[in-house]
C-alpha cells in the first residue's frame, strides 16, 4: 500500500476524480511538453459525461491556458478505467509534438498509460487488513504504531497539516451563506443547521453537530473550496465532521486527533489497494461507503475499541453501503452528495457504537466486504456510476425538463 500522503490530499473541489486528478494530469503533461503552443484534450467516459458539473473543463483550461480545445466523448469507455483523458500538444505549425493518456483513478490520483505498477511507491508491505492485524498482534502494537513504523515519525506533521485544512473547511463552511454555483440553485444549509442545533434542545445529541460540520465541508467542496480527499472530494465531509465533533465533545488533543486520522487512513488505504475509491468505477459505495467505513473504525478507535471492534465497525460501515449508486443531478457534486455526507457521518457513529457493544466477533471480515464491494461495483450498470444517466439524476432531470 502507498503512503497516507497519497490518500489524504489537500486541494480544491468539487471532485477528486474529475477536478483534482485532471488538474494533476494537465500539470504533468505541461511539464513534459514545455514548448507546446496549444493543446487538445479529449475526455472519455465519466469524465466527459459529468465533466461540466464537476468543473473538469474549467480546471484544465485554468491549468493549460485558453489555447486549449476540450472535446467531450462520453460514449468512449476505456477498458482500464472510465475516467480517461488524452492530452495532445501542438507546435506553431499545428504539428503534434506530444501525446499522453491519463486515468483519474480516484482520490486525486492519476496513472499514465504505460506507467509501470512498480513506479508507485509501496510504503506498507501488508496488503490487507488481516495481515495488518497480525502484524499488530505479533508486535504488541496498535494501528497508530503500525503507521509510524512504516511512515516514520514525520507522518504526524503531515497529518497535522491535513487536520488543519479539514478544520478550516468546517469553520469556513459554517459561516458561509447563499447559493452554491451551478444550475441547481442549491442553498447552503450548514450555517442554519448549526444555529438550529445550538438554539434547540438537541445540544446533547451528537447528530446535530455532526450534520452541521459535514454539511459545512461538503458545501465548501461543492463551491470549489479547499478540502481534503478523505478518501475523495465527494465524500470529504465525513471524517472532518467526526473529528471536529469528538474534538469538541471529548476535548481531544491534536495528537489524539491525528492518531485517529491515521487509523481512518489505514482502513481507507486497504480499500483503495484492494478495491476502489472511484465513484466512476464502483459507484458511491466507493466514496461515501468508504468514508463511512473509515469513520466508523476511527470512532471505534477514539472510544477505545479493541482491534477486533475497530475492524468490525469498519466492516459494518461498508457492508451497509453496498450497491450505493453515484447519480449526481446534472453532474454536480451537490445532490445527493452533500446530504449523504451528513447522514453517513451519523451512520458511522452508529456503526462504531454497534461494534463496541459486541465482543468483536463477527462473520464477515473487513477484507471480505472490501472484495464484495468491488464485485458489486463491477456489476453496477455504467449509468449508475457517475454518468448522471440514470437513477436520481435521470428522474429529477426528466421532471426539470418537463417544467
Amino acid at each position: 500500500m502507498e503512503s497516507l500522503r497519497e490518500l489524504y490530499k489537500a486541494g480544491y473541489g468539487p471532485s477528486s476524480s474529475h477536478t483534482m486528478g485532471p488538474q494533476r494530469a494537465a500539470e504533468k503533461f505541461r511539464e513534459k511538453n514545455p514548448a507546446a503552443v496549444s493543446y487538445e484534450v479529449e475526455l472519455y467516459g465519466s469524465l466527459a459525461a459529468t465533466g461540466k458539473g464537476h468543473l473538469t473543463d474549467y480546471i484544465i483550461l485554468k491549468t493549460l491556458g485558453e489555447n486549449c480545445n476540450i472535446i467531450f466523448k462520453p460514449e468512449i469507455i476505456k477498458e482500464k478505467h472510465t475516467n480517461a483523458m488524452k492530452f495532445t500538444a501542438y507546435d506553431n505549425s499545428g504539428k503534434i509534438t506530444g501525446e499522453s493518456l491519463f486515468y483519474s483513478v480516484g482520490g486525486g490520483k492519476i496513472v499514465e498509460e504505460g506507467e509501470a505498477a512498480a513506479d508507485q511507491e509501496e510504503v506498507y508491505k501488508e496488503k490487507n487488513f488481516k495481515e495488518i492485524m497480525k502484524w499488530c498482534r505479533d508486535n504488541g502494537k496498535d494501528l497508530t504504531e503500525y503507521v509510524e513504523h512504516n511512515e516514520g515519525t514525520e507522518i504526524w506533521d503531515y497529518l497535522k497539516d491535513i487536520l488543519k485544512v479539514m478544520d478550516e473547511a468546517v469553520e469556513k463552511g459554517l459561516k458561509a451563506e447563499g447559493f452554491l454555483p451551478g444550475k441547481l440553485k442549491l442553498e447552503r444549509k450548514a450555517k442554519s443547521y448549526y444555529e438550529k442545533f445550538r438554539k434547540s434542545g438537541f445540544q446533547d445529541r451528537l447528530e446535530g453537530r455532526v450534520y452541521s460540520y459535514a454539511l459545512a465541508v461538503s458545501e465548501e467542496n461543492a463551491a470549489a473550496g479547499k478540502v481534503v480527499t478523505a478518501p475523495t472530494c465527494g465524500a470529504c465531509g465525513i471524517i472532518p465532521a467526526l473529528l471536529k465533533a469528538y474534538k469538541v465533545t471529548k476535548d481531544l488533543t491534536e495528537e489524539e486527533l491525528v492518531k485517529a486520522l491515521a487509523v481512518a487512513g489505514i482502513l481507507g488505504n486497504v480499500i483503495k489497494k484492494n478495491a476502489s475509491i472511484s465513484g466512476a468505477e464502483v459507484g458511491c459505495q466507493g466514496e461515501i461507503g468508504v468514508a463511512c467505513s473509515m469513520g466508523a473504525g476511527m470512532v471505534a478507535y477514539i472510544l477505545n475499541g479493541t482491534l477486533d471492534q475497530i475492524e468490525y465497525a469498519a466492516e459494518i460501515g461498508l457492508e451497509h453501503c453496498l450497491g450505493m449508486t453515484c447519480d449526481p443531478i446534472e453532474g454536480y457534486v451537490q445532490v445527493p452528495c452533500i446530504e449523504r455526507n451528513a447522514i453517513y457521518s451519523a451512520k458511522a457513529i452508529d456503526c462504531a457504537y454497534y461494534s463496541l457493544m459486541s465482543d468483536g466477533e463477527h462473520l464477515v471480515s473487513f477484507d471480505e466486504i472490501t472484495e464484495t464491494m468491488m464485485e458489486t461495483g463491477k456489476d453496477l450498470r455504467s449509468e449508475y456510476k457517475e454518468t448522471s444517466l440514470a437513477g436520481l439524476a435521470k428522474v429529477k432531470l426528466d421532471k426539470l425538463l418537463k417544467k
